[in-house]
């Protein structure tokens, strides 16, 4: 089992890292401070040194510097804080293999510490060789922050994680709700990912992308000179996702006559293509997601209350991304090592000045929106932290009467006055209108949909 040593001194912190690090069988040591450590150094060799960058006697860099003249093939991970990664990139410099950002995930530092093991099996080399052979923090990353959704340590995304984690398994229909950009597909595709289905497709629908003329013809196919425009067969999503899921989104969209369709394919399971007499039997499951209130729209009449309690048969609310603050950080690395991968570049993190903007502004805009900034703001980048000249200015300077507006959405005929004067002072321009209540388009869509706003 690998030896490591533990240097932290939070000691809540300690104890949680140490009991993860044990379940997953390595072999831990502990110290609280630098002192503490250099003596264990002197009558001990470690496959490895984990060390905080800030401790009450010392810093990482100078017990960086101690490790390597004593133990020069002993790699050092440092643990960091945001604020803190330039400081980080100094100490990679210097012979540190990796940095680690804290909040982070435990699957990002199970990666680290095996990259780290692996390297130092691999090659006996001199510390200057094997830091040269390091990959930067961001490559070295990516493989798991591009690829692999992040689970968040927030109270909201463990309950959201532990409701994923329950409901995947089971074949129940999901419905998933949650603001625009709150990430509801990356959800379903993690129920799918997890259930006894993964093998098979995860076919993803944009209902509000689909004219009600046609849907029928997307969903359950069509055989060729069934209708004019129909000039080859066409395979429809349940036929395409049969024995995986089919993620339909925006599901509160379809027309009445798409939702009976629908309802009769869920409840029978079996479609017939347009224009054919053979029907086809589907084993498929079902998740929807909305951003609007379902119940509501059943209510009106809108919506068809059986076919409502058909997707309803387990509920997941995905929580903003201002309920997941612990979070925020995470997501930003995140997206960050996707716009490195994406555009081919190598922005190594965010400058102070840019975490302390990201932590005050509202993101209305959710996940979506943090994934459009960050991309852009790489693109611009030049040196190796996102600085704030880069930011979009609704970033840097948000209205302040706009947020004072959002705030006062506080019932339902004061949002739906907002929304009436706004679209009246920039003349019924949408993207006006949404900019200046600070929500998406497709968020105002909905309310004009819902409050039966007339143009």
């Amino acid at each position: 089992m690998p030896k490591i040593l533990l240097i932290e001194d939070d000691v809540t912190f300690s104890a949680m890292l140490e009991r993860f690090l044990k379940k997953n069988d390595f072999t831990v040591e502990t110290s609280y401070s630098s002192e503490e450590a250099q003596k264990k150094l002197s009558n001990t060799s470690y496959d490895l040194v984990f060390t905080d960058l800030r401790l009450p006697d010392d810093d990482g860099i100078t017990i960086l510097t101690k490790v390597k003249e004593k133990h020069p093939d002993t790699p050092v991970i440092l643990m960091t804080g945001y604020a803190e990664v330039s400081t980080a990139v100094k100490a990679m410099k210097k012979g540190a293999f990796d940095y680690i950002s804290k909040p982070f995930n435990q699957d990002e530092v199970l990666i680290v510490i095996q990259n780290a093991l692996k390297g130092e099996k691999k090659t006996s080399t001199p510390v200057e060789e094997t830091t040269a052979k390091a990959p930067s923090k961001t490559s070295k990353t990516k493989p798991l922050s591009a690829k692999k959704p992040v689970s968040g340590i927030s109270s909201a995304s463990i309950k959201l994680n532990e409701y994923i984690k329950l409901v995947a398994p089971t074949d129940m229909s999901v419905l998933i709700t949650g603001d625009s950009g709150t990430g509801k597909e990356v959800v379903a595709k993690r129920i799918h990912d997890n259930s006894r289905r993964k093998n098979f497709s995860f076919i993803a629908v944009d209902c509000g992308a689909i004219p009600k003329e046609i849907a029928a013809s997307e969903f359950f196919g069509h055989v060729k000179g069934s209708f004019t425009g129909a000039v080859n067969n066409k395979i429809g999503h349940f036929e395409a996702a049969n024995g995986g899921t089919i993620f339909l989104d925006e599901v509160g969209n379809l027309s009445y006559e798409n939702q009976i369709q629908l309802l009769r394919a869920l409840q029978e399971r079996k479609i017939k293509p347009i224009g054919s007499n053979q029907e086809i039997d589907v084993d498929i499951r079902l998740i929807t997601a909305t951003n609007e209130d379902l119940l509501q729209a059943v209510e009106k009449g809108q919506f068809r209350e059986d076919l409502y309690h058909r997707l309803n048969e387990f509920s997941i609310k995905v929580p903003n991304l201002h309920e997941r603050q612990e979070d925020l950080l995470l997501f930003a690395d995140h997206f960050l090592n996707m716009a490195n991968e994406q555009l081919n570049k190598n922005v190594l993190g965010f400058s102070d000045e840019v975490i302390k903007i990201f932590q005050k502004y509202k993101w209305p805009g959710n996940l979506r929106e943090m994934s459009n900034v960050i991309k852009r703001s790489a693109l611009l980048t030049q040196g190796e932290l996102i600085e704030k000249n880069v930011l979009p200015m609704e970033i840097t300077s948000p209205p302040k009467e706009t947020a004072n507006q959002v705030k006062s959405f506080s019932t339902k005929d004061n949002e739906r006055d907002l929304i009436i004067n706004a679209l009246n002072e920039v003349g019924n321009n949408k993207s006006k209108a949404a900019r200046l209540l600070n929500i998406t388009r497709k968020t105002l869509y909905n309310k004009i949909k819902e409050y039966e706003i007339e143009a």
